[in-house]
């Protein structure tokens, strides 16, 4: 299934998630001025889980070295369909979050989610000395923070019924549900495979999901215990 666009306008101009949107995209056009100084670039700016293993583990690193990538990673693509599949999805649901938290706390959420998604990836993934880098898991936490807020909220989707594809208005609880339960079938199926990693980083996308579920489920119980202005909105 892909998502469209939602029927959930925000009531504010979502500054950081079209900022996100643009230093993701700068970035990677930057990637492609690089020419044979790309590999070495993603090496050194992306997350390699074996790096932060030799900096905190075996101290054979610069702890730095290990820790600077778990935010610049989130930064960088490997290709155009990986940035873009990215970016729509932060397009589609991150204004959504960014109206509830605030800019500040919604960047500050996003670049958390993002850390998190990337620790729990290397805790799956310890001595894998292959890069990791995108903002799945960042974004991951922004689906599972829109599940929250706004389950029974349409999305416009268009779904595969082969060969042909139908548009249609799901609830968001179906269309990321169904997305969280094959990120996670696919993260337990990858336990099973290559140390070396099966190039998909399944379990930061499981990490950040889960972390933005949590963090939107105590958000919004605090603000219904009078903790904050900006109320969880009733949905038809």
């Amino acid at each position: 299934m892909i998502p469209l666009r939602d029927e959930n306008p925000p009531t504010v101009t979502p500054l950081v998630t079209y900022g996100l949107i643009a230093v993701n995209v700068v970035v990677f056009l930057y990637e492609a001025l690089l020419g044979p100084d790309l590999k070495p670039f993603m090496m050194a700016w992306g997350f390699v889980p074996r790096t932060l293993s030799e900096a905190l583990v075996t101290g054979d690193r610069p702890v730095l070295d290990g820790v600077i990538p778990l935010v610049t990673s989130m930064f960088l693509h490997g290709g155009w369909a990986h940035l873009i599949g990215n970016m729509w999805y932060l397009l589609i649901f991150g204004d959504n979050v960014e109206d509830l938290l605030g800019h500040g706390r919604f960047l500050a959420f996003y670049l958390v989610c993002g850390v998190f998604a990337a620790l729990i990836h290397y805790a799956t993934n310890a001595n894998s000395p292959v890069t990791t880098v995108g903002a799945s898991g960042a974004i991951a936490g922004v689906l599972g923070a829109y599940l929250v807020a706004y389950p029974r909220t349409r999305v416009i989707t268009l779904v595969p019924f082969f060969p042909f594809f139908q548009i249609m208005a799901l609830p968001a609880v179906w269309v990321l549900g169904l997305w969280f339960v094959y990120q996670a079938f696919s993260g337990v199926l990858a336990l099973g495979w290559s140390p070396k990693g099966t190039g998909i980083a399944w379990w930061a996308h499981i990490g950040g999901f889960a972390f933005g579920w949590i963090v939107m489920r105590v958000v919004l119980a605090r603000r219904g215990r009078g903790g904050g202005t900006r109320m969880r909105p009733e949905l038809a």
